[in-house]
């Protein structure tokens, strides 16, 4: 007999706002199965006020309002049972950040918790990351958001060891990433993967797993570094309204896809990985499983 649950993740990014929907599908001597149901993507940016001015705008504080609203009705429409809002980079770093939290938990009554690289880290390592993972290779794990990046170095199956990074998409598109945190990242990296003679490449974020669509490679199959110079060159040749038109990417995906792809060759190029692979993984899939699993507090809506 199934027995069947809704479980929501809110992911509030530097870059975007997400609202993931999964189905929990349990069967006695089976497997737990998670179905996505829905997946809705507001492109606010908070990353754009924060890392410029230290704080969240009037404007995108009333927006944030807004979209938890929205996604507090929708959760109810589709009976969500339980449900853990994480808020990364942007929110963390804001000197507003929790009043804005607050604000939000008394209009919207959406509890928030802002988190910490390294508890990004762990959620994002609660997905579906081991069933795409061969445990006779060593692996970069490179987790790409708009205020920071997630690094994991994965040996045999297990986590040697992870860092974030203040190197992020909107942080590089408003030039505010020093050469210094570009050493810092290429001397980790350098370090923790030159003991192994072969590593490849993960990578999740939604602009990886935008190029990846637009590579038409099947499910499982790697992109190259060469594919991914040729196809960085290629975004750069373009105009910004020629990626939009020509390329089919959206307003928000159509800047920040040029400083993701940079952050991916370069941990290619100083891992020296030769193959990225992309498997369509995120924060959102994190939080559902690691509450599922209670390793993470969660908020019930029953």
């Amino acid at each position: 007999m199934l027995k069947i649950k809704k479980y929501a993740a809110i992911d509030i990014g530097s870059n975007a706002v997400r609202l993931l929907i999964s189905n929990i599908i349990e069967q006695k001597g089976k497997p737990t199965l998670f179905k996505k149901s829905s997946l809705v993507r507001v492109p606010i940016r908070l990353g754009a006020d924060v890392f410029i001015n230290n704080k969240i705008s009037k404007e995108n504080e009333q927006r944030m309002l807004d979209t938890m609203n929205a996604f507090r009705l929708l959760m109810s429409a589709h009976k969500v049972v339980t449900y853990k809002a994480c808020a990364t980079s942007a929110m963390r770093e804001a000197d507003n950040g929790l009043e804005v939290t607050k604000l939000i938990a008394k209009h919207s009554k959406i509890k928030i918790d802002i988190i910490d690289g390294e508890e990004e880290a762990a959620i994002i390592a609660a997905t579906d990351l081991q069933s795409y993972i061969d445990e006779s290779k060593t692996y970069l794990y490179v987790d790409v958001g708009g205020g920071s990046t997630e690094f994991t170095v994965i040996h045999e199956g297990k986590t040697i060891t992870s860092r974030s990074f203040k190197i992020g998409t909107v942080r590089l598109l408003n030039d505010i990433v020093n050469k210094e945190a570009w050493f810092d990242l290429e001397q980790w990296i350098k370090a923790n993967t030159k003991d192994y003679e072969k590593i490849d490449l993960i990578g999740s974020g939604g602009n990886i797993n935008k190029i990846f669509k637009i590579s038409g490679k099947p499910v499982g199959k790697p992109l190259t570094y060469f594919y991914l110079t040729s196809f960085y060159q290629m975004l750069q040749s373009y105009s910004y309204e020629e990626r939009i038109t020509v390329l089919d990417l959206n307003q928000d995906r159509a800047d920040v896809i040029i400083p993701a792809a940079r952050i991916y060759l370069s941990a290619m190029k100083w891992s020296g990985a030769k193959d990225i692979y992309v498997p369509k993984i995120g924060l959102s899939d994190g939080i559902i499983k690691s509450v599922y699993y209670e390793t993470v507090s969660s908020v019930s809506l029953v």
